[in-house]
């Protein structure tokens, strides 16, 4: 199998530099305290096209033939990136997205020129799709990930690390079908020293100074299975909100490349990669999108084995408004944020205003209060509230009960 060597990737990135937008990394210290090490962030979520496609599009469309169109399938982020750097090569793109694709996605896929098809349920569909229409009319398909220039594209952002932040103690990379990790991965281990060579992976040589780390999500561990099997493998499907890298097979060059550059691959479920994104609205003002957030997710977690410098790489931020406002109150209500509460007391004139005066002297403020007379296993005499209140974390959940407890209320979480 060839891999990409490093004059590849020097050549990609003296050809996508007029192109892209500068991502420098910069320290989270207050992301840094939470980890407990030092976390730098490499935001390619204000890239253009909101992501790091961009890179690997263009440096393989700019190597076609002139005027040759392009056609690609993808859910959002790829189709971004080839359709910008079509237009800006000067040439036709048509992408194949889902039916279900995310709207704002499928719109900038629209305003950056290209022809946007919605068929097929999920993108293998798409790709299908896409190759035939590419056979029919002559076409170039623009792959996703299997394909060394799109590698040595998105390996432009391992290049920049290496002169970012080169004393970092290691670099960890969302991963979908691996074409970013691949790059990655590649650009600083050939830039730092010896390479793993063999299918088992064994050194030749010392280690490379900075470590790579790639991250999928539980529900899609696609990299995961295949290092295991040591062969692509297709799962039976993904369930994961983060649909940047939901992808149900890698292919043998990604694969190829991770076992001879990577040191790990791990994974973080839902909660983690909610948590993830809250933390970064609130402590580093960024807006991700759950691929996006994945890499600073498994730090927070302990996935990632140091505590010398981590860089988190913020793969993208392309997003559905409606999306991110459901995964900011499903991150508050995991990180302990909310808690509601069946609060039973006496019926009586006044028991609601002296509970809400109760809240308010906790200091909690209410977010939502529902009272019930009926239909509910009461007494006649009885009646309940359910209240939601803010707090600070799931240890305050505790303490708002005790101290309800002894004021004479019933007062039991609602899960």
């Amino acid at each position: 199998m060839t891999l990409i060597t490093l004059e590849d990737l020097l050549s990609a990135r003296e050809r996508v530099q007029p192109i892209i937008r500068a991502t420098p990394v910069a320290r989270s210290d207050s992301l840094s305290r939470l980890a407990g090490r030092p976390v730098l962030l490499k935001p390619e979520h204000q890239q253009r096209t909101g992501s790091f496609k961009i890179r690997g599009a263009y440096n393989h469309i700019a190597q076609l033939a002139p005027e040759v169109a392009v056609v690609a399938a993808s859910a959002g982020n790829h189709a971004q990136g080839v359709a910008l750097a079509a237009s800006l090569t000067g040439r036709a793109a048509t992408i194949f997205m889902p039916r279900g694709a995310a709207l704002p996605k499928v719109a900038a896929t629209r305003t950056y020129g290209a022809d946007v098809r919605l068929e097929g349920e999920v993108v293998d569909d798409c790709i299908g799709l896409a190759k035939a229409f590419a056979a029919a009319t002559g076409a170039a398909f623009v792959p996703p990930f299997d394909d060394l220039q799109v590698i040595g594209g998105q390996g432009t952002v391992g290049l920049e690390l290496a002169e970012e932040a080169p004393d970092a103690e290691v670099v960890v990379v969302p991963v979908g079908g691996g074409g970013l990790l691949s790059g990655v991965a590649a650009a600083l281990t050939l830039g730092n020293g010896p390479v793993r060579v063999g299918p088992g992976g064994a050194l030749a040589g010392p280690r490379p100074r900075i470590r790579v780390v790639g991250v999928e999500a539980a529900g899609a561990p696609t990299m995961r299975r295949a290092l295991d099997a040591g062969r692509p493998v297709t799962l039976d499907g993904v369930a994961t909100m983060a649909d940047g890298i939901a992808v149900a097979t890698c292919s043998q060059l990604t694969l190829s490349h991770v076992q001879a550059y990577v040191d790990d691959v791990v994974t973080v479920d839902e909660e983690e990669i909610s948590q993830a994104m809250l933390l970064l609205v609130e402590r580093a003002k960024a807006v991700v999108e759950p691929a996006g957030a994945a890499a600073l997710a498994a730090i927070l977690a302990g996935r990632v084995p140091g505590t010398g410098p981590a860089v988190a790489v913020l793969s993208g931020g392309n997003i559905d408004p409606l999306l991110l406002t459901k995964l900011i109150e499903h991150g508050l209500s995991a990180a302990g944020r909310y808690l509601t509460l069946r609060i039973v007391m006496t019926d009586r004139v006044g028991a609601l205003a002296a509970l809400t005066g109760e809240l308010a002297r906790l200091e909690l403020n209410v977010l939502d209060v529902e009272h019930h007379r009926s239909g509910r296993d009461l007494a006649l005499s009885e009646v309940e509230v359910q209240v939601t209140v803010e707090t600070r974390d799931p240890a305050h959940h505790a303490e708002v009960v005790r101290s309800l407890s002894a004021a004479g209320y019933w007062a039991e979480p609602v899960s």
